[in-house]
């Protein structure tokens, strides 16, 4: 059992400290770090959006519409709503031929600053292109359309569409979801709570199931080669799961999600782990990551300098002195 903590310390105070919960694997079930929480239940939340995504695939929308790997990408994404994430979602949406409002997920301002700025000062209209699970979204429903499923109730429980997600999840889980984990996500789709073991499970056979050696390799191997030759479009431009495999070069695949969730497997190593900060506060995370990454060797001296550049972990004030320092305590 290992206790990790990141605190955050203000000169040599420990000013403030999040628990981390963690279990690494390797794909033959062999445990490389545990924090003990392997049956506390947890939302992944958009860490999962692959699995989603995996009856989109199924569904043959991608040669009926005509869909590239960026779109593709967007897909299992939680965009940040760059232009060129926006350009793409909107190419979809044309391709697909429905309305901006068919689009259940609700809306928000992009989550980079940068383009939140750019479009405050545009005056457009806001719409649901913008939201972080549009590609999510669009998705369903292209897959809806190709299936001639009605798309008004696509997010309801029991639609076919989310009758076929469930069963993903329980088959690459290998565990039934019961009723009582059912919650609904930030943009109204459902979310399913799972153990984290069960999580864990989740990564082990997606890991073998690129390999070939599980179920729908073909959907996974198309998803995972789209994400990881465009890291871009599944997070953004400041995005820990994109930053991390622009340096790690095709070897990883990681998915960030809400309330401090992240979810990581590392495709040559063969190995898979699930952090969720106790807190939900996703600060914690590139700290807590950068070390268990050093301590499973996952990243070499020049990979951990190029994450080190993306993520300083000193702190400085506004006026850009230096006050303190973000570290994580394996123990």
């Amino acid at each position: 059992m290992e206790k990790i903590v990141t605190n955050f310390k203000r000169s040599s105070i420990i000013e403030s400290s999040h628990k981390i919960k963690v279990l690494v694997k390797d794909i033959k079930g062999k445990t490389l770090i545990s924090t003990n929480n392997e049956n506390d239940l947890i939302y992944p939340r958009s860490s999962i959006k692959i699995f989603q995504a995996i009856p989109f695939v199924s569904s043959n929308a991608i040669t009926r519409y005509d869909l590239n790997e960026k779109i593709i990408s967007l897909s299992c994404s939680s965009h940040r709503g760059e232009t060129y994430h926006i350009r793409e979602l909107a190419k979809w949406l044309n391709k697909i031929k429905i309305k901006m409002s068919d689009l259940k997920c609700g809306l928000h301002y992009p989550l980079n600053i940068n383009a939140k700025e750019k479009f405050l000062r545009s005056n457009s209209r806001i719409n649901q292109l913008y939201n972080n699970c549009a590609g999510k979204h669009l998705a369903m429903l292209s897959s809806c359309l190709v299936n001639n499923y009605n798309i008004k109730d696509y997010l309801k429980l029991k639609h076919p569409h989310q009758i076929e997600i469930r069963k993903i999840f329980e088959q690459f889980s290998e565990t039934k979801i019961n009723k009582k984990n059912y919650g609904i996500d930030g943009c109204s789709a459902p979310q399913y709570s799972f153990k984290i073991k069960d999580i864990s499970k989740l990564l082990i056979n997606l890991i073998k199931s690129y390999k070939n050696n599980f179920k729908n390799s073909y959907e996974t191997r198309i998803l995972i080669d789209s994400i990881i030759k465009n890291p871009n479009y599944i997070g953004g431009s400041d995005s820990l799961d994109s930053i991390i495999m622009k340096i790690a070069n095709k070897r990883i695949f990681c998915k960030g999600g809400a309330e401090g969730v992240f979810l990581f497997v590392d495709l040559h190593k063969e190995i898979a782990g699930v952090i969720k900060v106790v807190d939900g506060n996703e600060r914690a995370i590139p700290p807590v990551t950068f070390d268990l990454f050093k301590k499973l060797k996952i990243f070499n001296k020049k990979q951990q300098t190029e994450f080190k550049k993306q993520y300083n972990f000193q702190l400085k004030n506004h006026a850009k002195i230096l006050i303190g320092s973000i570290k994580t305590n394996i123990l």
